[in-house]
């Protein structure tokens, strides 16, 4: 009989890539999978996942009158809970400090087995930033938690050192990384724009980036969707670049790929407003590389890392608006620009999904469930 596996998020599961590759190797190793998130009010039907051969695994959405604020983590939540008394599931995972409570709850009144998947430094979050009260509560939440977790993984080694530090706690580090696919062809290609993609936050260098668009001749395309979009397309049309930024919205993983692929550069820019972002180590920084396209990635420990190893673009020290046209304008220089798209090849060998779920499966496979 499979074992049965609960994984729980706070999000939209159509644009969750990293959940959705996690819950098909799972699926495809035997286990049965059930994938937990949120109904909102504008949600699209969800993506079949049942119909796959190989990798088929469950959705269910939990309906909330709240959509934001403690409200809705309070009712969230409350509704996890009680949803997962009553599943039939031999292990339970939280993903974030925001399912872990419920999560971990129920696997103790239920003798089931705890994992914690720890997607970033959730209390250094922008969304913190600021906010101590909340902070504080967060904090609690995790130095109450995280000590007791026998099984837990997270997305870097910077992330996993500091649990390891504050609370004695070994997290095993699983990448969030593309599955390895045919590199795409970069011939022919018509349009040159810069990508953006990712939520529209507070903390992304949105803002900085719109506002160096006057000094940059290429278009910018924006792919995602947040509570600060209208505040950017204002912010466009007063500094008259609304032709040469283009706002998409939220688009399914399929589109976003080939809106990746065809794109001239990739940013990946985030404001070091916490330890959170400063340790991050985003999906995007491996989309841009799996796509091969040249990127500009902030100067972090995690980037630089990887960037030294594989130069697959250049790294932005800071928000200043003189260096970051300066990085643009020296990817226009071809030599230097082929010498990136190469090295991307060299690059998406090693860090892709079929390596790094190898670490997923042997780290559920070392798991007895009680």
């Amino acid at each position: 009989m499979s074992t049965k596996i609960h994984l729980t998020v706070t999000n939209d599961l159509n644009y969750d890539q990293r959940m959705q590759r996690i819950c098909r190797s799972l699926a495809e190793a035997g286990y049965e999978v059930t994938l937990v998130g949120r109904q909102r009010k504008h949600s699209k039907p969800l993506k079949d996942h049942s119909d796959i051969l190989r990798g088929s695994f469950h959705q269910k959405r939990l309906k909330c009158f709240f959509d934001k604020g403690k409200f809705f983590y309070l009712e969230y939540n409350l509704r996890l809970l009680f949803f997962l008394l009553f599943q039939k599931t031999d292990i339970i995972c939280g993903i974030d400090l925001d399912t872990i409570f419920p999560t971990w709850l129920v696997a103790k009144w239920r003798k089931r087995t705890f994992v914690y998947d720890a997607h970033e430094y959730f209390t250094e979050t922008s969304s913190l930033h600021g906010r101590e009260r909340e902070k504080r509560i967060w904090k609690w939440v995790e130095s109450f938690i995280v000590p007791k977790v026998k099984y837990a993984y997270t997305v870097n080694q910077s992330i996993a050192n500091i649990f390891k530090t504050e609370y004695g706690t070994t997290f095993e580090v699983i990448r969030n990384v593309p599955v390895l696919q045919e590199p795409p062809s970069k011939e022919n290609q018509k349009d040159k724009y810069i990508l953006y993609q990712g939520a529209l936050n507070k903390g992304r260098g949105l803002e900085f980036l719109i506002s160096c668009m006057p000094d940059i001749d290429q278009r910018l395309i924006i792919a995602g969707d947040g509570p600060i979009r209208s505040q950017l397309e204002k912010m466009c049309c007063e500094l008259g670049v609304e032709q040469k930024v283009e706002f998409l919205g939220f688009i399914f993983p399929e589109e976003l790929k080939t809106v990746t692929e065809n794109a001239w550069v990739g940013l990946n820019l985030i404001e070091n407003t916490g330890l959170s972002y400063y340790y991050s180590l985003a999906n995007k920084f491996f989309d841009y590389i799996h796509a091969r396209i040249p990127q500009i990635s902030m100067d972090f420990p995690e980037y630089r890392l990887l960037n030294d190893q594989y130069e697959c673009g250049l790294l932005l020290p800071d928000f200043d608006k003189d260096i970051f046209i300066n990085l643009i304008q020296q990817l226009e220089n071809e030599k230097l620009y082929q010498s990136f798209v190469k090295n991307t090849l060299v690059a998406r060998e090693s860090l892709n999904w079929q390596m790094e779920s190898k670490r997923l499966i042997e780290f559920y496979a070392r798991i007895k469930p009680i």
